[in-house]
């Protein structure tokens, strides 16, 4: 505890934590899109539950450090017009099918919602397995996304127990903000829409980023920020002109 007594540590502990949040955006839209496809009452307990699982990987793999940091060891060459790397590492392979994996999910939540096909399952056994699958799909997100972070808290900081903490406090965040998004996303399927097309964007981007191609992010979270605001506007836009209508008619 004697380190609680540093600034630094402190300063660590807040910069750690912030960008434990940032990076987790996208795994916040993720969850809150994948969690609506669930009956009601189902959804607040699944979400807590799948970034439960996932803290507990994610803490898992911060205790194991040594091992994960291994993933980033070549594993077979390749041609570089393949990888810039020249290789393939554990990461690299993790990278590319997880992103293809996003890229795939976030496709196929698109064709539902164009075609307004409904997930929702009456049996009792298909909620069941349709939470599992979504508890699933969070942890699986989860470690794709835990690279990220692992290695940006590697950067700030050499105290285990200070990204242990960090992470459970961007988890309990989080869980905090992650119902009040699904229920803002569920109300407005155009930033449903929206949302699946930034999941997208991140998915190619995750996917480059496996062969080896530096994308900066700042960028892309910018354009999806802008992106954003401006339909958060055209929201407010459409609801008070529905209100005056109503309004009118009356």
């Amino acid at each position: 505890m004697e380190i609680f007594t540093h600034a630094e540590t402190w300063l660590a502990l807040l910069t750690l934590t912030f960008f434990e949040v940032v990076l987790g955006i996208d795994n916040i839209i993720f969850i809150s899109i994948v969690s609506n496809k669930l009956p009601i009452e189902h959804r607040a307990r699944t979400r807590n539950i799948g970034l439960l699982l996932a803290m507990g990987v994610r803490i898992l793999l911060l205790l194991t450090i040594t091992w994960v940091m291994k993933f980033t060891e070549p594993l077979f060459f390749v041609p570089h017009w393949i990888s810039e790397h020249g290789f393939m590492s554990g990461k690299d392979i993790i990278l590319i099918f997880g992103g293809l994996f996003l890229i795939a999910k976030s496709t196929r939540e698109i064709n539902h919602e164009m075609e307004g096909e409904d997930d929702l399952d009456t049996e009792n056994t298909g909620k069941k397995a349709n939470v599992t699958n979504v508890i699933v799909q969070i942890i699986l997100l989860d470690v794709i996304f835990s690279f990220d972070s692992i290695l940006t808290a590697v950067g700030l900081t050499k105290e285990i127990f200070i990204m242990i903490i960090a992470v459970v406090l961007s988890i309990g965040i989080m869980m905090i903000f992650s119902g009040r998004i699904s229920e803002f996303i569920h109300k407005h399927p155009s930033m449903e829409v929206l949302a699946l097309g930034f999941l997208i964007l991140i998915g190619f981007m995750i996917f480059l980023e496996g062969l080896g191609k530096d994308i900066p992010k700042g960028y892309i979270y910018f354009a999806v920020v802008f992106s954003m605001m401006i339909e958060m506007v055209n929201i407010r836009a459409r609801t008070k002109r529905k209100k005056a209508k109503e309004e009118f008619h009356e």
